[in-house]
């Protein structure tokens, strides 16, 4: 098996796009190569707690509503492509992932990490729900597998907060700058929402490789 760390962060509708793609290039194959682990990335790591308005939020990362409207009428184009749908109108709220990003991390304790990755994506970007809530998480975790109650406790507390924030410092100072970005055996960065003609690609040389192992 070949270990494939994917940084991402919930908001990013690239990140959903190209965890797709990837998922499409593995459904082809007869096993699995990889062992994926998910890993922290906030785009907006200085977000408010409770998060912003989503079109305040775009106002100011775009700078205006137009900018907005043209970036992701391209992003839902390549989501339709993918056979996903992103319901932009309804998210009202840009969180904070860092709660988000602690649920991830105990699923990977429980090795549940890609069921819940998708859930978080298909809470946010298909039903519009505020993914920093912690009630929001708690149901998430609920219908992913894990104890619901047990992952309230966590979000209550301030475990591992410093850990994640760490965690993310730490793929910047190796240079990452944007997500997704997947990194291939710890050697190899992928960065970008690739297509899944590429992943195909990328899986044949690991086998050639491991073929005389």
């Amino acid at each position: 098996m070949i270990k494939l760390d994917v940084l991402s962060d919930p908001i990013c509708p690239w990140c959903y796009i190209g965890k797709t793609r990837l998922e499409k290039a593995l459904e082809d194959q007869p096993d699995q190569i990889f062992t994926i682990e998910w890993h922290p990335f906030q785009l907006n790591p200085d977000m408010e707690t409770g998060g912003m308005d989503r079109r305040e939020y775009l106002a100011k990362k775009f700078g205006s509503k137009e900018n907005a409207v043209r970036v992701y009428s391209e992003i839902e184009k390549h989501a339709l492509e993918e056979g996903l749908i992103l319901n932009f109108s309804t998210i009202q709220r840009t969180p904070n992932t860092i709660n988000a990003h602690r649920l991830i991390y105990w699923a990977g304790i429980e090795d549940n990490q890609s069921v819940v990755v998708d859930a978080i994506f298909k809470a946010y970007f298909r039903d519009g729900r505020d993914i920093g809530d912690s009630e929001v998480l708690c149901d998430i975790a609920d219908s992913s597998g894990l104890n619901a109650a047990v992952i309230g406790k966590l979000l209550s507390s301030e475990s591992d907060i410093d850990d994640i924030r760490q965690r993310d410092a730490h793929s910047r100072k190796r240079g990452v700058d944007s997500v997704p970005t997947f990194i291939v055996a710890n050697k190899h960065a992928v960065p970008g929402a690739q297509t899944t003609e590429l992943w195909r690609r990328v899986i044949g040389e690991m086998r050639a490789q491991l073929a005389p192992e």
